[in-house]
């Protein structure tokens, strides 16, 4: 199986790990495409065990070091077997799910380093923040997941939640190349084929560009819907989805006027801090 095109899964231990796994398993399966798990092992600039050589008497410092350095090897050795362990559950899971063969990769280095060596083979990245993030967490969530998008320039699909298989999408728009990227891959992707999908539209009224929208989507047989919203944008995208019962909602990055001055990631944060659903943004 060719390792170009991949729905890439990053499996981090925490507990949205197993519904990032299924929400690939979902897509990789829809698209018939390749699923490859990636676990990251970030290695601290600081280490674990505090160098006290400086303090230690000369009879007994050599022993102590060597003590301290198996300490530290100890330590990044559990830390690969931990990674794999958990590698090795979510293959299990994805083949349970349906996935063929699905392959796992496991590096040292940060997440955002590995996803741009891999990016040219990368279909989606699906990847999980913290199923209970905490209001305190939100900025650091939010430059986290701006980092990545900001990095990677392919679908995102971000998960929070519990996995439920969608059956039915939503589509934040305003016309912008990202916005119209996204309506292409609803009109033309497999995995959307036979799902309702509701266009959405926040800001002055521009019933034009729904319509206009809802045409492309209607022509390409699918079931659709449009909706003309007021507010805050992150508040009333999640309202309209909550009201609706709709399990993905799809954003071009910097997509709404409102918030290209915004981090996307702060903003994608802020989002996900009051839904469990998934959101899939393109660029």
């Amino acid at each position: 199986m060719s390792s170009d095109n991949v729905v890439l899964s990053c499996i981090e231990g925490s507990k949205v790990s197993e519904a990032v796994c299924d929400y690939s398993s979902w897509i990789a399966t829809s698209v018939k495409a390749p699923l490859k798990l990636l676990h990251t092992i970030q290695h601290h600039t600081t280490p674990s065990v505090t160098d006290y050589s400086g303090a230690i008497g000369l009879g007994s410092r050599e022993g102590l070091l060597n003590e301290l350095t198996e300490a530290e090897q100890n330590r990044s050795r559990l830390m690969v077997e931990k990674g794999q362990l958990m590698l090795n559950n979510a293959k299990a899971r994805a083949i349970e799910d349906g996935v063929e063969a699905p392959e796992t990769c496991q590096r040292h280095g940060s997440l955002v380093e590995a996803l741009i060596d891999l990016e040219d083979k990368i279909r989606v990245l699906v990847l999980g923040v913290p199923a209970e993030p905490r209001e305190q967490h939100s900025e650091e969530i939010g430059t986290q997941l701006e980092s990545v998008i900001r990095a990677l320039h392919k679908p995102i699909l971000v998960v929070k939640g519990e996995y439920t298989q969608p059956k039915k999408v939503m589509l934040a728009y305003d016309g912008s190349p990202a916005c119209k990227k996204a309506l292409e891959m609803v009109a033309s992707s497999p995995l959307f084929k036979g799902l309702p999908c509701h266009i959405v539209h926040v800001g002055d009224n521009n019933q034009d560009l729904l319509n206009d929208a809802a045409e492309t989507l209607k022509q390409a047989g699918i079931e659709t819907q449009t909706a003309q919203l007021n507010g805050k944008i992150e508040e009333v995208l999640v309202s309209y989805q909550k009201d609706n019962d709709i399990d993905l909602m799809l954003m071009g990055a910097f997509s709404h006027n409102r918030i290209r001055d915004f981090l996307l990631g702060s903003f994608t944060a802020k989002m996900l801090h009051q839904t469990n659903k998934p959101l899939l943004l393109l660029r």
